[in-house]
């Protein structure tokens, strides 16, 4: 095998979804760094791998990166592996990357499972454009902020989430981007209660809470983007337009409020007039 440093994907749910090069790599390389080596020794038992293992996370202290340079150095191989699907995607190991690349090793991608793209393809939204947004802020202030930045993108958007914080996640996003905006709940993908879940932020919403089987397990959210010439505007975006339209005049308030959320002020300014809002009261 030649030598290098070795990004191997590993299955997200079945153990199937392991490829015969990912095995053969992890059979012969000299080390395997793993997120957790506790957690990555089912894997590596199901396919009677004996390598050696190394814990590697963000905050890995120096001795781990030396016994990596040293493997390295001496003309050996490393893989690292995450606890499930392609490592950095959402997971730590993108600044060991760097440091085996400044140090001038190669550094070689063993494609495989990805939970955010497994979960894209059978989502039946838009796949020509998606942002990949990992995990939002936990804190709900600093979460909505956030949601309400992306309101405007026109690309699928894809989230992870905890399972504890499903429901108040698909409520931030229904406020944030409208009650109908289209999304889907993707769960527990290559596993045995899978579970594919089409339809708006609003219908969502209520199956999330209706059902406490669907705030468990591993969790994707993806969120359609903005359609052409759609006016959507969150629950916050609408009430800030209207409390800047007690204020001022009615088409200032669209000019600020466009200014700062990219969406259009001629279609702010008509909602404002819908509501019968044509500036502060005299």
């Amino acid at each position: 095998m030649d030598s290098g440093f070795y990004i191997v994907a590993t299955p997200i749910g079945n153990l199937r979804d392991m490829s015969y090069r990912a095995v053969d790599i992890l059979q012969g390389v000299d080390l395997i760094a793993a997120e957790d080596t506790r957690h990555s020794q089912r894997l590596l038992q199901h396919y009677t791998i004996t390598t050696p293992t190394l814990a590697y996370h963000d905050h890995s202290d120096e001795r781990a990166l030396i016994k990596i340079e040293n493997c390295l150095a001496s003309g050996g191989s490393v893989a690292l592996v995450s606890d499930a699907g392609t490592p950095l995607i959402s997971d730590p190991g993108y600044r060991l990357v760097r440091f085996v690349q400044e140090r001038g090793y190669a550094v070689r991608p063993v494609p495989g499972a990805c939970a955010a793209i497994a979960a894209l393809s059978v989502s039946g939204l838009a796949t020509d454009r998606f942002m990949f947004e990992g995990f939002l802020p936990v804190k709900p202030g600093t979460r909505s902020n956030r949601l309400e930045s992306l309101a405007g993108e026109t690309a699928t958007l894809i989230f992870y989430e905890a399972p504890h914080r499903v429901r108040d996640c698909l409520e931030a996003m229904r406020n944030a981007f409208g009650s109908e905006r289209e999304a889907v709940l993707a769960r527990e993908i290559t596993k045995t209660f899978e579970t594919v879940k089409r339809g708006s932020l609003a219908e969502l919403v209520g199956f999330v809470g209706a059902d406490d089987n669907q705030q468990r397990g591993e969790i994707v959210i993806l969120v359609a983007g903005k359609r052409g010439g759609e006016q959507e505007m969150g629950e916050r975006t609408s009430a800030l337009l209207r409390r800047l339209a007690q204020e001022l005049p009615a088409k200032r308030a669209a000019a600020i409020v466009a200014e700062h959320t990219g969406l259009r002020k001629k279609e702010l300014y008509r909602y404002l007039l819908s509501l019968k809002v044509d500036g502060p009261s005299k």
